[in-house]
């Protein structure tokens, strides 16, 4: 059969090396931007962004860019999601609270560092894909629940950590009784120009210190807070 275009084939293991280029340059634009956090980087390096990019953006799954996915959601830059669990600072032990898990990425990330994690996401179609990607990757230390986080909190426990994706003005009061002493919550505040991603920490005292962390671009949380503030 005549070929209808005459390319060269792909020696052995030249894709493969290819792909592992790729992800080495990947590593060290993030490097380059602050990360530094050995077990981030290397959760980061054993979760194939390309799996959570829908298809015709998995060109760009290993560029450092937010990209779009279903549902008019937008799955951030891998540097934010690296930034966001060096905020966390998670720990084996540590069993984590999701809200808005998307495409699942940030989600496998944290699952490769934590104990056990829980994450909540209000679209359906979001909640499956995700929970069928994290499946693929053999994660069976996360539980995806579909719905409104925050009438799902009860029952639920305590976390050591929490993950916000979307912006914040007050803390209801469900999401701070569900945080356990020491317990870590990182999300974005509004400010006139730009969203700014916030680490909040439980003390000893009991009081919550908030530190800002770098600008962001978070929406707001769709309506899932509102009634519960």
């Amino acid at each position: 059969m005549k070929r209808q275009m005459d390319l060269p084939l792909p020696m052995p293991g030249e894709a493969e090396a290819k792909a592992a280029q790729a992800l080495m340059a990947f590593l060290l634009r993030l490097r380059a931007r602050g990360i530094s956090d050995v077990a981030v980087l290397r959760a980061l390096e054993t979760t194939p962004r390309e799996l959570f990019v829908p298809h015709r953006y998995r060109d760009l799954a290993l560029r450092d860019m937010a990209l779009p996915i279903p549902c008019g959601q937008t799955m951030p830059e891998a540097w934010l999601v690296a930034r966001m669990m060096e905020a966390l600072d998670l720990e084996p032990n540590h069993r984590v609270l999701e809200i808005g898990a998307g495409s699942g990425y940030a989600t496998a990330v944290a699952a490769r560092m934590a104990g056990e994690v829980v994450s909540c996401e209000i679209f359906e179609p979001l909640a499956m894909e995700c929970a069928e990607r994290l499946t693929r990757l053999g994660l069976a230390n996360v539980k995806i629940l579909q719905g409104n986080a925050f009438d799902l909190l009860p029952g639920l426990g305590l976390f050591d950590r929490v993950l916000i994706h979307g912006t914040m003005e007050g803390l209801p009061p469900a999401l701070l009784e569900c945080l356990a002493q020491d317990g870590v919550i990182v999300l974005a505040r509004k400010s006139p120009r730009a969203a700014t991603l916030t680490r909040i920490a439980h003390q000893p005292s009991g009081e919550f210190a908030e530190t800002a962390l770098c600008p962001c671009r978070f929406g707001s949380l769709i309506n899932q807070a509102h009634q519960h503030a």
